[in-house]
């Protein structure tokens, strides 16, 4: 049974494994207010290709409360990200993106609070970062 358990779990974390090696895009840049809140971020071009999405602190400290991808034919897909707390460098587990391989991304919806206060911390800075399957 334990056996079984590890096989499951490794064959599960495989796909995200992959997608975290090779080379990341930069789809968008969001400045967080000092408060919980809501961005939407609509992807233009060969942006919205991205089989593979993760939002990575180039700034401060953000609090990632969860994430949705929308996709163009009404498809969305909600994730809460297993690193919640994100410093500067460090980026979430990369997010399947829903649907078939032809269909584009229309938007990527972002719940997320930056800690800290103005007094003593810069604001959070957010990359929604998008990678293809072959990159």
């Amino acid at each position: 049974m334990k056996l079984l358990s590890i096989v499951l779990l490794f064959v599960m974390t495989l796909p995200a494994m992959q997608a975290q090696d090779g080379k990341w895009k930069k789809l968008a840049e969001k400045s967080v207010a000092f408060k919980s809140e809501t961005d939407r971020v609509s992807l233009k071009g060969d942006e919205r290709e991205a089989n593979w999405i993760r939002i990575k602190c180039i700034q401060g400290t953000v609090q990632i409360k969860e994430i949705t991808i929308n996709m163009e034919g009404g498809e969305s897909k909600t994730y809460k990200p297993l690193t919640g707390l994100l410093n500067k460098g460090m980026a979430t587990t990369p997010f399947k993106v829903p649907g078939n391989k032809d269909e584009k991304v229309k938007s990527v919806e972002m719940k997320y609070d930056s800690k800290g206060s103005i007094v003593t911390n810069k604001r959070a800075k957010v990359e929604v970062q998008g990678k293809l399957d072959g990159d």
